[in-house]
Parts: structure tokens; C-alpha cells; sequence
């Protein structure tokens, strides 16, 4: 089992179609691109080259290989390369941060590095976090100490590969470790995340049955890894021209044009992308008539952005796949099913629906806790309607984090049966027709302490159901539920993120404040919000620039600098 085989199968059955196009250069006058690309036959001959190179370079079976990389050519062929090889991908996001990056670097003791020279240039600086390393191989031109470039190993060993161009792909065992993302970090440390073959393999074949994906369709990849399952499926992937660390900073005109110039059916990526996209397109009255599959996760998606491709996909809709670095994908709603059956519930603060479970999957809701379960006998399966912490069990669920055993105790659950279960760390419920409605992090819910006639109590309120009613203010345009305290007691507040990012004062502050606690008082689970705080441009997770980070929020607003 290797998702290698999938690109060798595909290279005999369609070799001279495109498997993957880079863009290189735009046209001045009618905008479009010139790609450079690759025929699946071409991407198959590339990746035995590389896997060649590598091997004479002492990358062999379970040598942990830290992948540095832009999305490119050569990306796509060198990924597809360490598989065949049988090495162990370590993808680490660049944008973590300076000191979480270093920190998985270290835990994770790579022995080879392969990276653009910026990072090569940057080791020197931290020699402790890559002393594991023994390898150093460069994308770039430039000369660095013990370090070599891929085109001077493509001169030194290409005529040694074509006197025997045939590359065996090494055979694994569904459990073996095929590679290792890191999760991002936003609620706390990153961690490794163990990925096996069999996993992959689930995925590929849950990603396909999905969408019904076929070798016509064509993708634009957001996110660089999904290119790897849509070319295992036979289709065509064009690389956007964009950078896939910064997607909301994503020219949205470049994605269009993309789209357009590959008649794209099938993209994918954080909604921050899809945010600019929309705009632009109702902006200059653009439709996107290829796209029959518009996916985006990562973070939960507004109403709005759904109504918005309404008027922009004439022959598809948006899809909203829930899942996590440990465990994708869970669960599947489109956008077409959201806007007719729950909208009108998610404004009211009913959650975000995302869907049935995919076949394969089980899903399960728990009382929330912070303790171990190591057996699912240990705790109660609730009812529907029950908030509580989601658990998912099936084959494409991850069993452990790297080297990280505290960590990985607190996020498994065995079952009876010796099934493995994964906390997704998410609150939420399930409705009468076993739907999963998210209603936030499992970190991001808030106590308050009301006092009644009998004593003290406590009440918990959940991100998602409560913001959603203020987001509902024509003046809003996103807003944050945080924990705060008065006098000790644990009180709740409301962060507005103004459209107009004015800062409002006098009269204007008081009638937009009298008009937002109103909402609250309006609504059951929001009443015991009594104070707003402001702030011009909400902190964001590093990886799809959208989620929230409520707890940066609630730290500036311990200090009270909100603007």
C-alpha cells in the first residue's frame, strides 16, 4: 500500500495528459498565464529521478525527510518521490511563528532537509533544532556549507538513472508511518500528527465517493497536499498563483484567471480565499461557470459567503467538509442544502450544520471534560441535542502524535471492541437526523456565575451560537464571545469587529451598543452578555488566516488595549 502507486497507475493509463501545470508568466494585455507542466508520464519519470537521486543521497525507507517547499513542479514530483522511497514527509507550516517552528523542528529530530535556500541560510542561526539532520539538499542555486542543490545532483546523477530508468515503488504495510503535519498550533503546541498509509489511502477513496471525482474533472489546490489525492484520481491540478501560507491575502483576480484559463471544476481551500474571490466576482459581475465543486474548510463558513456563490456558480454550489489535521474527512453539507434547511437556524444561534458523517465514519457526542477517557465505557454517549464534545472513529482517523504520548492519551479513546476514538477537542450536538451542528472550540466556551434566589450558579456559553446572532447587526462584521470576570465572578463579553472599522463615540457608541445588547437580551443563551468591547481586525489562526484566536482576544482584553 502506497499512494505512489496511484500516480504510476495513472501515468500508464492517460501518460501524455497534463497531471499538473505551474503558473509561470502573464500575459499583459488579456491577463492570462503561461503554465509551465507536467504529463502524468512526465511527473512519473521526474518523481523516479528524484527517488533516485535520494536514495544515492542516503534518503532511504522511514528516513524523516523535513520538507520545505513553494508549491511547485518539483514539489509535487519530490512529495511523490519520498513516497516511493518509502521516507517519512515532515510538513511543518512556515507560518506558525518563529518559536513553535523551531520548537517542532526539534521534536520531531528530522535526519534530511529539503527547502528553499531561505531556510538553509536561516538553520545556520538554530544549529541545535537541526543537529539531527545529516542531509541537506537545497531547491535554490545557492552555494551554503555541507549543503547541496537539486540541480547539480540532477547533473551529477541523471545519466547514472537512465542506463536504468525503472524505480520500484516501495511496498508498505497499511499501518506503516507515511508521513508527519504538523497541526498549526492555534489552541496550544503544535503536534505531529502520524498520517499511515492506510490513511491516505481512506482519504483518497473517501475524497473520491464524495464528490463522485472522475480523471475529467480539473483542480485548483489552495491547499498544496489535496493536489496529491486529485492526481492519484487521474485529474488534471493546476498550482494557483498564490501563496498557500498568506490565504487571505490571495489576489483574487490571479485565482480567477486561473480558474478560467483551466476551467477548473473542482477547487478547494480556506474561506479566506473564497471571501476575496466572491467579493471580486460580484464586484466585476464575474461568474464562474466551470466550478462544479467549491470546498472549503478549516474554519466554520458564514451564510453570507454561501449566498454570495449562489450568484457566482451556475453550474455548482459550495461544499463545507468538517474536519481536523487528525481526522478528514468527517462530515459533508453543501451550500445548496445549507441555505434551504438550517440558515434561518444558524442566525439564531443554533450552530453551524455540517452535515451527515461520510460513509466510514462514526461520530459520537461525550459530556465535556478535560480529563483522560482512556474507554469509551467510561463516559455516556449523549442524546440528540445534547451539547457536548464530538468524538469520531473510522479509517481515517490518526491513532497518535509524535513523540508527544501526554498528548496523545488525552485525545484517544479505545473503545470495547478495540476501536479507536478521536477527540476533536470541537463542542457540539446532533439533531434528529444524526446532523452534526458545531458550536465551537471546546476551549473557547465561557463560564458565568449568575446569582439566584437559591445561590450561586454556573451557566456555559458556546463561541458559535452566540456570536452568530450579533453577526446578524447590518454593522458587524464578526464577533468574538470571550471570558471576562467583574468583581470575581466569571462574566461573558461580546468583541465586535465593526464592517466600517470606525471607532464609534458619543451618541453613535451608545445607540450601537443599546442595539447589540438588545440582541442579547433577545436571546436566551446570550442574556448574561453585558459588556462589548471593539477591536479593528481580529487576530486569525496562521494556517487558513480565518478562525478566531478568542484567546489572544481575551488576553488583550485582560489588559484592556482594545481599540
Amino acid at each position: 500500500m502506497n499512494i505512489a502507486f496511484k500516480l504510476r497507475e495513472q501515468a500508464e493509463l492517460r501518460p501524455s495528459k497534463k497531471a499538473v501545470l505551474f503558473p509561470k508568466k502573464r500575459n499583459s494585455s488579456n491577463k492570462k498565464y503561461e503554465y509551465e507542466s507536467l504529463t502524468f508520464k512526465e511527473l512519473e519519470d521526474l518523481s523516479n529521478l528524484y527517488g533516485f537521486i535520494l536514495q544515492k543521497e542516503g534518503i532511504t525507507k522511514n528516513t524523516k525527510v523535513l520538507l520545505f517547499l513553494r508549491p511547485s513542479l518539483d514539489f509535487t514530483a519530490l512529495t511523490f518521490a519520498l513516497f516511493k522511497i518509502g521516507a517519512t514527509p515532515i510538513l511543518i507550516d512556515p507560518g506558525m511563528g518563529k518559536k513553535n517552528l523551531i520548537h517542532s523542528i526539534s521534536k520531531v529530530k528530522p535526519h534530511a532537509l529539503i527547502a528553499v535556500q531561505e531556510v538553509h541560510f536561516i538553520k545556520q542561526f538554530f544549529p541545535d533544532s537541526f543537529k539531527s539532520c545529516q542531509i541537506f539538499i537545497s531547491s535554490g542555486n545557492l552555494q551554503l556549507p555541507q549543503t547541496k542543490t537539486l540541480k547539480k545532483l540532477k547533473e551529477r546523477w541523471v545519466d547514472d538513472f537512465l542506463k536504468e530508468p525503472f524505480f520500484k515503488i516501495e511496498d508498505r504495510h497499511p499501518e506503516d508511518r507515511a508521513a508527519i503535519l504538523f497541526t498549526s498550533g492555534g489552541t496550544g503546541i503544535p503536534k505531529g500528527v502520524v498520517y499511515t498509509y492506510r490513511i491516505f489511502s481512506s482519504q483518497l477513496k473517501m475524497l473520491q465517493g464524495m464528490f463522485n471525482l472522475n480523471h475529467k474533472e480539473v483542480d485548483i489546490p489552495g491547499f498544496p497536499l489535496f493536489s496529491l489525492f486529485t492526481i492519484g484520481i487521474g485529474m488534471t491540478s493546476c498550482i494557483p498563483d498564490m501563496n498557500p501560507s498568506k490565504p487571505s491575502q490571495c489576489d483574487p483576480e490571479k485565482l480567477v484567471q486561473n480558474i478560467q484559463d483551466n476551467q477548473a471544476t473542482f477547487v478547494a481551500g480556506s474561506p479566506a480565499i473564497w471571501e476575496r474571490v466572491a467579493d471580486y466576482c460580484l464586484v466585476h459581475k464575474k461568474t464562474l461557470p466551470s466550478i462544479k465543486f467549491l470546498v472549503m474548510f478549516g474554519a466554520p463558513v458564514s451564510i453570507d459567503l454561501h449566498e454570495k456563490f449562489e450568484k457566482t456558480l451556475l453550474n455548482g454550489t459550495t461544499y463545507t467538509p468538517y474536519g481536523a489535521t487528525e481526522s478528514l474527512p468527517l462530515c459533508q453539507f453543501s451550500g445548496k442544502e445549507i441555505l434551504k434547511e438550517t440558515a434561518s437556524l444558524s442566525r439564531k444561534g443554533n450552530g453551524t450544520c455540517v452535515g451527515l458523517p461520510v460513509k466510514g465514519v462514526d461520530l459520537k457526542i461525550i459530556p465535556i471534560t478535560e480529563k483522560e477517557i482512556p474507554s469509551l465505557d467510561q463516559t455516556t454517549i449523549l442524546p440528540p441535542f445534547k451539547i457536548g464534545e464530538v468524538i469520531v472513529s473510522g479509517d481515517i482517523v490518526t491513532a497518535e502524535y509524535y513523540q508527544m504520548e501526554e498528548q496523545t492519551k488525552k485525545a484517544k479513546i479505545m473503545d470495547e471492541k478495540g476501536k479507536l476514538w478521536h477527540r476533536m477537542g470541537d463542542v457540539g450536538y446532533l439533531d434528529q437526523d444524526g446532523k452534526l451542528w458545531f458550536c465551537g472550540r471546546k476551549t473557547h466556551r465561557v463560564h458565568v456565575d449568575t446569582t439566584q434566589n437559591d445561590g450561586q450558579r454556573k451557566k456555559e456559553l458556546y463561541s458559535i451560537p452566540c456570536e452568530a446572532v450579533f453577526n446578524e447587526h447590518p454593522e458587524v462584521k464578526r464577533t468574538a464571545l470571550i471570558q471576562t470576570s467583574e468583581k470575581g465572578l466569571n462574566t461573558a463579553s461580546i468583541v465586535i469587529e465593526r464592517r466600517d472599522k470606525k471607532s464609534l463615540r458619543g451618541k453613535e457608541k451608545h445607540r450601537f451598543e443599546k442595539e447589540i445588547l438588545l440582541i442579547a437580551k433577545n436571546f436566551e443563551h446570550t442574556s448574561s452578555i453585558k459588556k462589548v468591547y471593539y477591536h479593528n481586525n481580529f487576530p486569525v489562526d496562521v494556517r487558513h488566516n480565518i478562525k478566531i484566536d478568542r484567546i489572544k482576544l481575551r488576553e488583550v482584553s485582560s489588559k484592556k488595549a482594545f481599540i
